[in-house]
């Protein structure tokens, strides 16, 4: 298997964001999926705290999913080891990595938090970490910073992708996907769906189903399936409960409602939600899931790689989470626009497509962002370089990598 040498991907974003509440009187709280570069955001920021002259004594760098640190899964012990390690009154640093594998981490976090003199930065890979109790201790104390596998903006910041053109860099980072390990990895498919499978195996069994005592793994998969067949289109818990009973499977909606909440909570799949946008308001049924990488649903399915179009969009839905909005899908009477992306700022449409330049595929992609009457910015992404930058009455065309690669 041939690797290349480890480098840190700059995630500049994140790295940003971080250094931003250096300092405040807040826990940074890092969740995302397992194996999308919590550990490594740690370790760019650590460098980075140590060229500002933060010496090692003033660093407390734990991973509670490394052996060395097994002892530290009760709870009395995790406090007692870092308290033991602080010095005086000297300003410390204390990063805890994958915290929910100690019970009863809430209380340690709590006991830290009201010390003086420490910035407390903890990672999760399961949603679950920020409820409960937790969430109830902390309410107003801290700050979450989701984090998501790599944008392609920052796939081509990989040693490999330097080696080759932009297009052929982004089908290696549509088929085999975005976990920042991937891009070190031989072209082959045997080596890299090996990886992949066991990043699969790996949260299936720790994120999914242990934390909600699944024993149906075989249910589990076949609804995850389901979802990863169907990223882009309106899903119900209904069509997912009849698809499986259609191959003679047993299932309550409920069961499935579940399993669902499982799977979002280790954020695999996200759900976007249906917006009327005439009504201003959200509707209850008929929304879509994407998953979190396309490497996973490719490895999943066998023509996964088959629809260009629903693929494009799950890679546009999971660059507006990364820039920060929040994203529903538009209804608009019969007509649907592929995104509503919402800030405090205001409000942006996105129509996704893998080529306009059929005259009637242009026409029915911007007619429903033509039916939408009021003055925030329209955009039609494609795979078309030609056209790229042209406005149709006023809704902007552009070159999809080229809006990946721009902020």
């Amino acid at each position: 298997m041939k690797i290349h040498e480890r480098i840190l991907i700059p995630r500049k974003r994140y790295l940003q964001e971080l250094i931003s509440w250096r300092n405040k009187q807040l826990i940074k709280v890092i969740t995302g999926v397992r194996r999308c570069g919590k550990s490594t955001l740690f370790e760019l920021y650590i460098n980075y705290l140590k060229q500002e002259g933060i010496t090692n004594n003033q660093i407390i760098s734990i991973n509670l999913e490394d052996i060395e640190h097994e002892q530290l899964l009760e709870y009395h012990a995790l406090y007692n080891y870092i308290k033991d390690l602080l010095q005086n009154d000297m300003f410390t640093y204390v990063f805890i990595d994958e915290i929910q594998q100690c019970p009863g981490f809430e209380k340690v976090v709590d006991s830290l938090y009201i010390r003086k003199n420490i910035d407390l930065y903890i990672t999760g890979s399961n949603a679950n970490l920020l409820s409960g109790e937790l969430a109830t201790l902390l309410s107003g104390r801290y700050i979450e910073i989701q984090m998501l596998p790599l944008s392609f903006s920052e796939y081509l910041d990989s040693p490999s992708a330097e080696e080759e053109t932009r297009m052929t860099a982004f089908s290696h980072y549509m088929k085999y996907g975005s976990f920042p390990y991937i891009p070190m990895l031989e072209r082959n498919n045997t080596v890299v769906r090996t990886y992949i499978q066991g990043i699969y195996n790996t949260i299936l069994v720790k994120d999914v189903a242990k934390r909600k005592d699944i024993t149906d793994i075989s249910l589990l998969e076949q609804i995850i399936k389901v979802l990863g067949s169907c990223i882009g289109s309106p899903i119900s818990t209904k069509k997912i409960c009849d698809t499986i009973q259609s191959n003679g499977r047993k299932i309550s909606v409920n069961t499935v409602d579940i399993y669902l909440q499982a799977l979002t909570e280790s954020y695999i799949f996200y759900k976007a939600n249906r917006y009327d946008i005439r009504g201003r308001c959200f509707l209850k049924t008929l929304g879509k899931y994407y998953i979190v990488d396309l490497g996973l649903r490719n490895n999943l399915l066998a023509n996964g790689e088959s629809d260009i179009g629903h693929q494009l969009e799950n890679i546009v839905y999971l660059e507006l989470i990364r820039r920060g909005y929040k994203v529903s899908i538009g209804k608009l009477a019969e007509k649907e626009v592929d995104f509503v992306a919402t800030t405090d700022k205001g409000i942006m449409y996105y129509q996704v497509s893998a080529t306009v330049l059929d005259e009637n595929t242009l026409k029915r992609e911007l007619a429903p962002l033509q039916a939408i009457h009021d003055n925030y910015p329209k955009i039609l992404l494609s795979m078309d370089e030609i056209g790229s930058g042209r406005s149709h009455e006023g809704i902007q065309q552009q070159y999809l990598l080229q809006w990946l690669t721009s902020e």
